[in-house]
């Protein structure tokens, strides 16, 4: 199946990987009053509406601050000297620096409900008819950069706690064939295999009955190609065509705790201001699209600190601005990751990828209801669609 968004996996460029430590200097509350950090506060919410420079005028007129413009001036030029806010230009006003966003994150950021438009939104992309996670995890990624107007990132679930439950081998043709594994997870995966022409599709019911009988319920992280080989013994078959077989299915079975990675809205961040610039914007997309990088990065992430000890909303998340990132060619811009969970073990990461000038709390309430409805729709999906069913699906699709 055609996906116009997906990229071949890469392996993780360590050169490129730099240990992932949070660098702004800040510490919560140390430095902010309440009114610097109503006026942080300000200028961060005017910068991200206009990505124009924010005066101390621009601020008395659009904010209650219940402050002259003097006193506002001297707050911000003071904000400047502690290294929240910047000034790119004498003239110009102020913009927030990734000390100033990170103070606002850890410290100042409130998340809201989803609105109804969004909820209704979310709903509709994600109630579509799939029969596998794969699909949904797809439609979870192009929904969430539709409606962030970013760029998506949703890695597939680890699979290797998973039990194995179902394999068969259906002939397509004489010579060719498909593997299909089914796991606990509600996870199928199918690998198209060559095998000898002699081979009947009896056989090969054979050799795959084999295998089930004698691994199903065991994890797959603990099946071999020994455990394999041991285990497919039908009579009849040559040893040096059965060994064949069984190497192609054991290759099926382990491709399942491979990570992919779905990329979706690349395009949306062309639209952004900050990366107007042809090289930044190539720059940041060969970045992002490097799967085996992005997978390594977006895996080792944890919530972070601040949050998880304030116990606040956005204790599951890992946010990560700028200079944070530990990606070359990603300091203009922000990712916030959480993980999405698919019943009692499985589980995956998800981002989103913009500007630093992003609407953090909207982007985080979308992403929290994303995983709701991603966790209630795997819950759907299980229920209603049977293993035989699933199997009758994929061997539908592959004899097209």
């Amino acid at each position: 199946m055609a996906r116009n968004d997906k990229k071949p996996q890469r392996k993780q460029d360590q050169s490129k990987l730099q240990p992932d430590k949070i660098s702004t200097g800040y510490v919560p509350d140390q430095e902010l009053s309440e009114r610097k950090k109503q006026i942080l506060t300000a200028v961060i919410q005017d910068y991200v509406a206009s990505c124009e420079p924010v005066g101390s005028k621009a601020l008395l007129s659009r904010h209650q601050l219940g402050v002259s413009s003097a006193t506002i001036r001297n707050e911000m030029s003071e904000l400047e000297d502690l290294g929240y806010l910047m000034q790119p230009h004498t003239s110009a006003g102020r913009i927030p620096s990734d000390k100033g966003y990170r103070a606002y994150v850890d410290s100042i950021l409130t998340v809201d409900r989803l609105s109804p438009k969004d909820v209704a939104s979310y709903k509709e992309a994600l109630s579509k008819n799939v029969s596998e996670v794969r699909g949904l995890i797809e439609l979870a990624a192009g929904s969430l950069a539709e409606n962030t107007e970013l760029t998506s990132l949703v890695l597939t679930p680890t699979y290797g706690e998973s039990e194995l439950r179902q394999v068969r081998i259906l002939q397509i043709e004489p010579g060719k064939a498909v593997v299909v594994v089914v796991l606990s997870a509600g996870v199928v995966r199918d690998r198209v295999i060559h095998v000898a022409d002699v081979l009947s599709q009896e056989q090969l019911a054979q050799i795959a009955s084999s295998v089930e009988k004698a691994l199903a319920g065991q994890k797959l992280s603990s099946i071999t190609l020994l455990t394999i080989t041991d285990a497919g013994q039908p009579e009849g078959i040559p040893e040096s065509l059965l060994n064949q077989v069984l190497y192609e299915t054991y290759i099926a079975i382990k491709q399942a705790e491979n990570i992919d990675v779905y990329m979706k809205g690349s395009h949306q961040l062309l639209k952004q201001p900050e990366f107007a610039d042809p090289m930044m914007a190539h720059q940041v997309l060969d970045t992002i699209s490097q799967n085996g990088l992005v997978a390594g990065y977006l895996s080792d992430l944890q919530p972070d600190a601040a949050n998880r000890q304030q116990d606040r909303d956005l204790a599951a998340f890992a946010i990560r601005i700028g200079q944070e990132i530990a990606l070359e060619g990603l300091e203009e811009c922000s990712f916030v990751t959480t993980t999405y969970r698919l019943g009692a073990d499985v589980r995956g990461k998800i981002a989103v990828v913009g500007p630093k000038r992003m609407e953090y709390a909207r982007i985080i309430s979308q992403m929290e209801f994303v995983n709701h409805v991603l966790e209630d729709q795997y819950q759907a999906m299980n229920e209603g669609l049977t293993e035989p069913q699933i199997i009758k699906e994929v061997e539908g699709r592959e004899l097209e």
